[in-house]
């Protein structure tokens, strides 16, 4: 895999350690899931299968060991409990190495235990019976959401970009920058290059440089995905291809490489629909719901969804109460179940470029407008008025290449793109306008100023002046006399 390849691949999410604990009474290694608040400890066996209950916390050094204190603070009977922080993808394979050297203690065995093992004593300004233990814990939780500060980011970068701060939180970007995401949308960017400024749209995202700095990353448009070459030493195969190109989705779980450490990382992988960056991400990081558009999913249905593969529902109801069905597959890029609308139910699988609907933890979210038509990219004036369901004015080519024109127009409820030729936007928006007019001035009373002053009867639906004559009186230009000179 080339060096310019393997610097346009973004790493699978890395976000987060495990919290192990070594019960002293019982000599066994479990995983923390969760504490309540009378100061008791919830754990599950430090299996694969039970790796989506484990508490995870930020990997950050500070944040963990502030996390640590509250948590050791706030736990009853805390001198039972020996804790191990271990890395979140290799958890289970850790919990195990453990209990091995807890069950056969050995002197090579102490220091293993040693290196993952967390100590903290309890803060002297908490006691346990204080109520607001438990607040503090969730507060602690929820932020660990957050990879970086407002603070952190390079904000005089951002503003040679064309962007500030009190612009990305007008527009809801500058909360899942901070959370490590990308922006849900294009931005127009300007960056100069000395003797040029480059305009274009891209998304943003913040990452950690080596040296421990903020930066920010941009994320062009790429004329299609790149799927010619190894993605972290995975060769993508024709079906992976097919399936990448329809549906957005591989459709299964592959094993990637770390290429600083040779760890494997089980990940899906998606396609980035606006910009067409291939994103991966590990599958310890699925959330998927429990329930779908009012339809439950049993296990198995959400065990097909873990896996990346797509899903056949029926029976599930819109925002308008109506029923529909549709395939449902879990996105990398997007971080949730998505639908796959197809145009053929032979299979019940996605085939065709779909317009998403947000799920997962925050569902039912509006459709999302597709950044090209027929293969025009839309510029950032026309995709704002598309979006917001305004229709406009296209000039697309054919298979042939020959050119056409036409009026596109979105429908966030169904999440399709619906075309007119000219003569079809025209025949049904001009009489429309015709009625509305003529309406207003039978009715109404008032007056068109287009025919105002014509003396003659007007024809039902008559906008303008018909010949010449009416043109005159419109005008009010005497009338030509048609008598013979005398």
């Amino acid at each position: 895999m080339s060096e310019e390849t393997t610097n346009k691949q973004e790493m699978p999410e890395q976000l987060s350690d495990i919290l192990l604990v070594l019960d002293k009474e019982k000599m066994k290694i479990q995983a923390v899931k969760s504490i309540d608040e009378n100061g008791k400890m919830e754990t599950v066996d430090p299996t694969k299968k039970n790796q989506n209950q484990f508490m995870r916390v930020d990997k950050s050094g500070d944040f963990f060991s502030n996390f640590f204190s509250n948590f050791f603070s706030q736990l009853k009977n805390p001198t039972n409990f020996t804790f191990f922080k271990v890395p979140a993808p290799v958890a289970a394979e850790k919990a195990e190495e453990l209990q091995k050297h807890v069950d056969k203690p050995t002197p090579q065995g102490e220091k293993v235990l040693k290196e993952y093992e967390m100590k903290a004593e309890p803060r002297p300004d908490k006691k346990q019976e204080n109520q607001n233990n438990m607040a503090t814990a969730q507060t602690t939780t929820e932020a660990s959401e957050y990879r970086y500060k407002p603070e952190q980011i390079d904000w005089d970068t951002m503003k040679n970009l064309g962007l500030s701060k009190e612009y990305l939180e007008k527009r809801n970007l500058l909360d899942p920058l901070l959370r490590g995401y990308k922006t849900n949308e294009l931005l127009p960017i300007g960056i100069n290059l000395g003797g040029s400024i480059l305009r274009t749209d891209a998304r943003l995202s913040l990452q950690q440089g080596e040296d421990g700095n903020v930066i920010v990353a941009i994320h062009g448009i790429k004329k299609e995905p790149n799927l010619h070459f190894e993605f972290f030493g995975h060769k993508f195969t024709d079906e992976d291809k097919k399936n990448l190109l329809e549906t957005g989705n591989m459709g299964r779980v592959v094993n990637l490489v770390n290429s600083k450490t040779g760890e494997l990382m089980p990940s899906i992988i998606s396609i980035d629909r606006l910009t067409n960056d291939v994103i991966a991400l590990r599958t310890e990081f699925i959330k998927i719901p429990d329930e779908i558009k009012g339809v439950k999913l049993n296990e198995e249905q959400k065990q097909i969804l873990m896996e990346g593969k797509p899903l056949y529902l029926e029976g599930m109801i819109s925002a308008k109460g109506t029923e529909f069905s549709a395939t449902v597959q879990f996105n990398a890029d997007k971080r949730y179940v998505e639908f796959l609308f197809d145009r053929s139910n032979n299979n019940q699988q996605a085939q065709t470029n779909q317009q998403n609907t947000q799920q997962s933890n925050q569902q039912n979210q509006p459709q999302e407008a597709p950044r090209t038509f027929r293969g025009k990219e839309l510029d950032y004036e026309q995709y704002n008025k598309f979006k917001a369901g305004q229709t406009i004015y296209v000039e697309l080519k054919d298979k042939k290449d020959q050119p056409y024109k036409g009026y596109i127009t979105f429908d966030k409820d169904t999440g399709k793109t619906n075309f007119e030729f000219p003569g079809q936007y025209k025949a049904r928006v001009e009489p429309a306008e015709t009625h509305k007019t003529q309406t207003a001035v039978n009715s109404e009373g008032k007056t068109n100023e287009a025919t105002k002053n014509v003396q003659e009867p007007l024809k039902s639906g008559q906008q303008r002046p018909k010949n010449e004559k009416q043109q005159e009186q419109q005008d009010n230009k005497p009338a030509k006399s048609k008598g013979r000179k005398m």
